[in-house]
């Protein structure tokens, strides 16, 4: 996981954050490879892109879809979780085991797991089946 923050760290300092002035990096390990991903913000927020999403996006458009660790930096005294939506998106491709390790560069450090930040995820099953709405 330490090589996944170092990588997570470099990937935030390419971040396009001219709005918020907060530079976050993600490192995703896939299928054995490492994905990177900075935020990418817009004048029109809501075309913002979080650097998780950028992570996760480009692993699967390298055909990797088995995400086992997740590292995320950012900027301040306290890590920053990734957002709802981003939890989402690895729900897709990760189990609720995915390790995410979230850093800052105060040093301090979080360990969790998908599973403890997004504890309902909307998730298909076999059948069409679904577990929401």
């Amino acid at each position: 996981m330490e090589r996944l923050v170092c990588l997570a760290a470099a990937a935030a300092r390419n971040a396009w954050a001219p709005y918020s002035g907060f530079a976050v990096g993600a490192a995703l390990r896939a299928g054995g490879e490492e994905f990177l991903g900075c935020n990418v913000e817009n004048a029109s927020y809501g075309l913002t892109v979080c650097a998780e999403r950028v992570a996760a996006w480009r692993a699967v458009a390298a055909g990797q879809r088995d995400f086992q660790a997740l590292a995320v930096y950012t900027p301040g005294e306290e890590p920053g979780m990734p957002c709802g939506a981003c939890l989402q998106v690895l729900a897709e491709f990760a189990p609720d085991s995915l390790p995410i390790r979230a850093a800052c560069a105060g040093g301090k450090v979080v360990d969790t797991t998908l599973g403890a930040l997004l504890t309902a995820p909307f998730r298909l099953r076999q059948g069409g089946e679904s577990n929401g709405s």
